[in-house]
């Protein structure tokens, strides 16, 4: 069974959308199969990955609403095979008045991804900057949620809100729900208060903060208009290189929560994990073919 994961913070311009985007294309060119949804009414994820705005396409929207099933939304993401997007549009912006009075509104996504999570090694859900019932539909489906965190003073106060709303959900709609990693965004490593602010955040969430953080970078804010993203922008960039350290670290932090090893060939050309199993030949690792060396060091 793949992991499905709720990328999400109520307050905006924390770096979310940028995060999703990246982690999943990053994943997916070390050819993990991956989707990616769009659960912002914004439609930022779908606009970024070379998707254009069409209120005749189906859209989660559909989903949420019809029933709709997710193998028939998703679209293929330019120049990246093995990642699968699940569009948006603002007619989600209507799916919360929609399903007030529908029964078991909060389990929509959820049922929704019991025909599909086996299909994909991660699902990654790019929640909407509230902590209204199409956020509640994604944390009622994960099983667990990265939150992005700003370097700045105001990031702090958001966090606690957000863990209020992930305690209560945890206690009324999905006990399993764990918190896989805090990353932390848009850092100038200049300034004192970007210190200060992931020291704080370590202090409150420990290793489960991401050792990588993501630094304050043009041509990361620069990508999503060209429809890209920023491996297929400039891989060279330091945000590329940011987002590729944190992918890895993702994987490693995976690993061990899921008891799980992560591939890696070894001297004969088969794979061996982690825990030191070989897997066949014909299998690949997260790190072989091209693209990123994603293997645990």
């Amino acid at each position: 069974m793949g992991r499905v994961i709720a990328i999400v913070n109520q307050k905006g311009g924390v770096g979310k959308t940028t995060t999703a985007v990246n982690l999943a294309a990053a994943l997916a060119i070390a050819e993990r199969p991956t989707m990616l949804i769009d659960s912002d009414p914004q439609a930022n994820t779908t606009r970024a990955l070379g998707i254009e705005d069409d209120l005749e396409r189906a859209s989660l929207y559909d989903g949420l609403i019809e029933g709709v099933d997710l193998e028939e939304l998703k679209l293929a993401v330019p120049e990246l095979p093995h990642l699968s997007l699940v569009p948006s549009d603002r007619n989600l912006v209507g799916a919360e008045v929609e399903l007030v009075n529908v029964d078991r509104r909060e389990y929509r996504l959820k049922k929704l991804l019991e025909t599909t999570r086996q299909l994909y090694d991660f699902t990654f859900i790019d929640c909407p900057p509230s902590l209204g019932l199409l956020t509640l539909n994604s944390l009622a489906a994960a099983d667990a949620v990265l939150i992005p965190v700003q370097t700045e003073y105001l990031a702090l106060e958001g966090i606690s809100q957000l863990m209020e709303t992930i305690e209560m959900v945890r206690q009324g709609l999905n006990p399993r729900l764990e918190i896989c990693g805090v990353v932390m965004t848009m850092y100038d490593d200049r300034t004192n208060l970007a210190k200060q602010v992931v020291e704080e955040v370590r202090s409150v969430f420990g290793d489960r903060v991401y050792k990588t953080v993501i630094p304050r970078n043009i041509r990361l804010g620069e990508a999503p208009s060209h429809g890209q993203p920023i491996f297929l922008y400039d891989i060279r960039s330091r945000g590329a290189e940011a987002y590729f350290g944190l992918t890895k670290e993702f994987l490693e932090h995976e690993a061990k929560s899921t008891g799980q090893g992560i591939t890696q060939p070894d001297s004969t050309g088969s794979t061996t994990d982690s825990r030191g199993d070989s897997a066949g030949a014909g299998e690949r690792s997260a790190g072989s073919g091209p693209g990123p060396d994603l293997s645990e060091s």
